[in-house]
């Protein structure tokens, strides 16, 4: 298994080249003089080095010894606790957070490409930054100045972590039958009783304290999901002078046995009559929770990048290594017994795949984290309103194409190492494994295409697709000539295809619910692989013109692997499309009976 090595050299390519992401950042009131190209560089740099050194070296551990419990308590596996701390004094849980409360305020846009470096160096590990984060953004934008004075400093220091409590035993996506209960009381306070369970890092020993935000409704709450509050409930009461008091009623019952992401406590929680703080509005909770739950849904989307990009690296150094047949073409190396696997074309088309969509994914999440940033910092009300419709329109397919290319490339991996792909030492088995949980949770992607299709398209008559429809067309009108028309010419071709399919469902739709859930998976799909056509355009036209400056061969490397994007995976859209077409009748012949 090959060390993972952070790929700062795409990363810059994508942040600085493609997307020249500091003259963005200069633009945007809030980040302008706090965050600069040069200053980027440096914290890519020191990401780079301890994902790498520090993080990445407890990742086959931590998957052997998995998180542990005992009588309530939950140990993290050896190494754990100490990465944690370098990685918090660092200041990289607080990357993005408030710098009113001690948080760093850095842009999206840098944000995405450390939370791979961490998602490809340790899967289980990010995870409990990330919910911190997550946890943070929510308290940040709903939160009473009480709370936030109280509780954001410590979590940005990562001195405390957080948590998103929402599943219970008899509901998963169906949040609107929850039975916790949160019963006011006259301070103020309420008392939160119920169990919450997949709750990722609800109980460990990384940090001081763990903040729990909690979804419950009160006694007289409306039936549904209007009836649904959020609350922060401490494992530690906090006094009035900051210090931790008194334990909370709140117990891990138990950790889950998965099949993988072992080192990340996956806990049940179990609340009884525990003290808590409502945040934000009286039934108003599921609002609040989306703050924070979009946030991860994009940030489950990276761990897909992340997986990616580790069995990348491996599957690459593996084929250049292992020696088996001869080239189709002759011997490459014919003072050996044998050529490298890399010579067989079928090795290269999973090379190529993993290559092509790992690099597309990380220039599309940094595309989507710009969305973040305008929609967040801008000043400007069009480009504001359409940094928030491209938000929600691309959240979902982030978190669902990212994941399950993420899982595809991740076999792929496994494939070129043969039999050694599925034996433990080698670590492609275990990115297997680590990758298959983020097609599941944070909402399945089964449900993010649903919410593409029904509630971000569907619903507003293809209103958010037109806006990102209109922005490829104007790339394509100025950019469909001369070298790049290669590139450009299928990408408009895809635009048409994605712009005549969504119209059709919605057409279909209106007369037929069961349309939006027949066509959902596969149109997302088909969104995907052309938002990475416009990727892979914008990518081979700064590649095009540095091809005097390519000593290295990066630029040329990045020009093939465009072009196998583009003739060898962008035409999948085709029969994804046609399986769109045929609609839903085909899976309702069948009476539940008959299955």
């Amino acid at each position: 298994m090959a060390d993972y090595k952070a790929p700062l050299r795409d990363i810059r390519f994508v942040l600085n080249e493609v997307f020249d992401a500091d003259t963005l950042w200069q633009s945007l009131p809030g980040l302008e003089g706090a965050i600069d190209a040069e200053t980027a560089d440096a914290m890519l740099e020191e990401a780079g080095k301890i994902t790498s050194q520090t993080i990445a070296p407890l990742n086959r551990s931590g998957d052997e010894e998995g998180a542990q419990w005992n009588d309530t308590v939950v140990t993290t596996p050896a190494g754990f606790k100490e990465a944690f701390k370098t990685y918090a004094e660092g200041g990289w849980v607080g990357l993005g957070g408030n710098p009113e409360y001690g948080g760093l305020g850095m842009p999206k846009t840098l944000g995405v490409q450390v939370e791979e470096m961490v998602y490809g160096a340790n899967n289980s590990f990010a995870l409990y930054p990330a919910l911190t984060a997550g946890c943070c953004l929510a308290l940040d934008a709903h939160g009473s100045e009480v709370l936030k004075q109280a509780y954001l400093p410590n979590m940005y220091a990562g001195v405390w972590s957080g948590t998103m409590c929402l599943t219970e035993p008899h509901c998963g996506t169906d949040l609107g039958i929850i039975r916790t209960k949160a019963v006011p009381e006259a301070d103020g306070s309420y008392l939160v009783s119920g169990t919450k369970i997949f709750i990722t890092g609800g109980e460990h020993d990384l940090t001081d304290n763990i903040i729990h935000m909690v979804l419950a409704k009160l006694p007289d709450a409306p039936a549904g999901p209007k009836g649904i509050s959020l609350f922060l409930v401490p494992k530690f009461m906090v006094n009035a002078d900051g210090s931790l008091g008194e334990r909370n009623t709140v117990t891990c019952g138990s950790i889950e046995h998965k099949m993988g992401i072992k080192g990340s406590a996956t806990c049940v929680m179990n609340f009884d009559a525990a003290r808590g703080y409502l945040v934000g509005e009286v039934n108003k909770g599921l609002n609040a929770m989306f703050t924070m739950m979009n946030y991860e849904r994009l940030s489950i989307g990276i761990q897909g990048i992340g997986c990616s990009e580790a069995s990348y690296q491996s599957a690459v150094d593996y084929a250049r290594e292992r020696i088996q047949s001869r080239a189709p073409t002759g011997a490459v190396q014919p003072e050996k017994a044998a050529d490298p696997i890399i010579v067989h074309p079928d090795v290269r088309r999973m090379l190529l795949t993993m290559k092509a969509m790992t690099e597309g994914s990380r220039a599309f999440s940094t595309y989507v984290g710009m969305q973040l940033d305008i929609s967040k910092y801008s000043d400007e009300p069009t480009a504001k309103k359409k940094g928030e419709d491209l938000v929600a329109l691309l959240t979902p397919v982030a978190k669902a194409f990212f994941t399950d290319i993420g899982f595809e490339n991740c076999v792929h991996g496994q494939q070129v190492f043969g039999g050694h792909g599925y034996i433990r030492e080698w670590g492609q088995e275990q990115l297997v494994r680590d990758a298959r949980i983020a097609q599941i949770y944070e909402g399945t992607n089964g449900i993010q295409a649903l919410d593409l299709m029904g509630r971000k398209t569907v619903a507003n008559g293809g209103a958010f697709f037109k806006v990102f429809a209109d922005e490829v067309r104007s790339f394509v009108a100025d950019n469909g000539a001369d070298e790049l028309a290669e590139f450009v010419q299928p990408l408009a071709k895809a635009l048409s295809n994605l712009e005549a399919l969504t119209a059709e469902v919605i057409e279909r739709s209106q007369s037929n619910p069961n349309e939006v859930g027949a066509a959902s998976v596969e149109y997302l799909h088909v969104f995907g692989y052309t938002a990475y056509a416009y990727m892979w355009a914008k990518m081979a036209k700064v590649a095009l013109a540095k091809m005097d400056a390519d000593a290295s061969g990066f630029y040329s490397a990045k020009l093939g692997t465009a072009r196998f994007f583009v003739k060898r995976l962008l035409p999948r859209i085709h029969s994804l499309s046609e399986s769109v077409r045929a609609g839903s009748d085909p899976l309702f012949e069948l009476d539940a009976s008959q299955f």
